[in-house]
């Protein structure tokens, strides 16, 4: 092994909502193959979870089992294949995979500006914005199983619905394959400028926060349901529903991940009171509760 391993080690600095206990063992690799043979290695009982960069995510104050294995700066490096195709480590951002294709004359891709996660976070989740998700511009992922085999799956071999994948369970996204098509680096910079001051304006940004807490149910956007139950504002401890962008949750300061999660489920009830649509959870809620 020659990445980084620590052993109860905090993942409230490293999620976007500063709240939550701490991972079991915090597994850094140093490349693709420190990771496949410390998957092999690892006891078959131990849970792994792969961590981004915490933006869709609230860590239960009792911690995380198992290994979290996160991707450093080994993983966000982005090649150029062809004219319209990149292969992006799975450690990438958006904002640095859609510069690139930028830089590369590659449209297509702008979406990802808007898209606060990295590449194994948006293969996972068929991440979209603005009309547009993953699923649209993915050739191929690599990936290492939770047993350290490596595999290569093709976009239809994912399952893709709307934020969802059949990817295994504990499997780690150490690359995706990109495509879009030739377009013009000024005009694709417009696109990224009007992504980011759309997400400006219409969203709490320089708050702790997690993203879009609920998928949109079909034929409607989760914000406004969550308007109409009159949960605007609302709070539960430290947490609030925010007042700029209803289906954002925020971190006031001092909130547990109880708080947090319990408010999203307090908001869920009263919806599925006023307009009886159950929403459900597109952030996801991991480990496990004090």
């Amino acid at each position: 092994m020659r990445g980084k391993l620590k052993a109860d080690a905090p993942l409230a600095p490293l999620v976007w909502f500063k709240s939550g206990g701490n991972a079991e063992l915090l597994f850094e690799p140093a490349d693709r193959d420190d990771l496949v043979e410390f998957l092999k290695a690892l006891g078959a009982e131990t849970p792994v979870m792969a961590l981004g960069l915490g933006s869709n995510m609230i860590v239960r104050d009792g911690g995380v089992p198992g290994v979290t294995v996160r991707l450093g700066k080994a993983f966000s490096k982005i090649e150029r294949l062809d004219e319209v195709t990149l292969k992006c480590g799975g450690g990438a951002s958006g904002i640095l995979v859609s510069s690139t294709a930028r830089d590369a004359g590659i449209a297509g891709l702008e979406f990802l500006r808007g898209i606060p996660g990295t590449v194994g976070g948006f293969v996972r989740m068929n991440g979209g914005a603005y009309g547009r998700e993953t699923a649209d511009v993915l050739v191929e992922c690599e990936v290492v199983l939770r047993s350290g085999e490596r595999r290569t799956l093709a976009v239809d071999a994912l399952g893709y619905t709307y934020r969802h994948s059949e990817l295994p369970e504990g499997a780690v996204v150490v690359s995706a394959t990109f495509r879009g098509e030739p377009g013009d680096p000024t005009a694709i910079q417009a696109g990224m400028d009007r992504i980011a001051a759309a997400r400006e304006e219409s969203q709490p940004l320089r708050s702790k926060t997690g993203g879009s807490t609920f998928k949109n149910p079909p034929g409607d956007k989760a914000w406004r349901l969550v308007d109409a139950a009159g949960c605007r504002g609302l709070r539960k401890g430290g947490a609030q529903v925010s007042e700029k962008h209803t289906n954002f949750l925020l971190n006031l300061g001092d909130a547990t991940s109880a708080d947090i999660e319990g408010l999203g489920e307090e908001v869920r009830a009263k919806v599925k009171a006023s307009s009886g649509v159950e929403l459900e959870w597109e952030i996801q809620r991991v480990g496990v509760s004090k």
